[in-house]
């Protein structure tokens, strides 16, 4: 799907949001999972600075994070420091990542730090705690 075509089915899931569940199918789940492969790989982004140095926000965009909540139920995420886990929604960006991943990404991630999938983290970036 084009941003545009992604930017009007996420207005439309927003319309409807209440409805919105992890059994939710077709166009509007794939709306949604699209654009946070889109954000995840900074093809998209919420906020964008503009020539001027203001910043545009892309609503619709911020629109399909939260929408990305209801799609999906808390589970156990594994991955942790010393095999630790935790109880969220939202998968580690670097869940099932291979050392190849790491290699093309190209940042580096210090233990203990934690990235949410559809977070872009640009080549040459280390990544710390906080």
């Amino acid at each position: 799907m084009s941003n545009a075509a992604l930017e009007a089915a996420i207005e439309s899931a927003w319309d409807i949001r209440d409805t919105i569940t992890p059994d939710t199918k077709g166009e509007t789940r794939d709306a949604i999972e699209q654009t946070l492969n889109a954000l995840d790989s900074g093809a998209l982004r919420v906020a964008e600075k503009q020539a001027d140095g203001s910043w545009h926000v892309n609503q619709w965009a911020k629109k399909a994070v939260l929408l990305g909540f209801r799609i999906k139920d808390m589970e156990k995420h594994k991955g942790g420091p010393q095999g630790s886990t935790w109880w969220d929604k939202v998968d580690s960006k670097f869940a099932g990542w291979k050392k190849k991943d790491w290699k093309a990404a190209g940042f580096r991630a210090v233990p203990n730090c934690v990235v949410r999938k559809s977070a872009y983290i640009a080549p040459g970036v280390v990544l710390m705690p906080s």
